[in-house]
């Protein structure tokens, strides 16, 4: 599980990004990021209803957090990261949501690229 001090849980944090940050839209998700005045990098998810029940909603939820406590080494540090779900996105696999998660960081430049992921 991500660690809770590595996660973005107020609203007045995740407006901060959508509205100061900068995004990259991919296929299945959206990346926003803003700098933050902590040099951690914190994570939060955005999963609309749109993309289906609640099980299908949260099983999203629970992979993003993964694949990001996963790969949290390779983020650049000092960034609020949001990372919203588009239509089509619940029916991804893990594998292609961690390949959609890679290029969009690598495209927006919030990740480095040192290691292989």
């Amino acid at each position: 599980m991500l660690p809770s001090k590595h996660r973005l849980l107020r609203s007045r944090d995740f407006k901060r990004v959508y509205h100061q940050g900068k995004r990259v839209r991919g296929k299945l998700l959206q990346i926003c990021w803003a700098p933050n005045r902590a040099s951690l990098t914190r994570f939060g998810f955005s999963i609309s209803k749109k993309i289906g029940k609640a099980v299908e909603r949260n099983l999203l939820k629970r992979r993003l957090r993964e694949i990001c406590r996963q790969h949290l080494g390779l983020f650049l540090p000092g960034l609020d990261v949001v990372v919203v779900a588009q239509e089509g996105s619940g029916k991804a696999d893990f594998l292609t949501l961690k390949e959609e998660i890679m290029e969009l960081g690598k495209k927006a430049g919030i990740i480095e690229e040192t290691e292989d992921a």
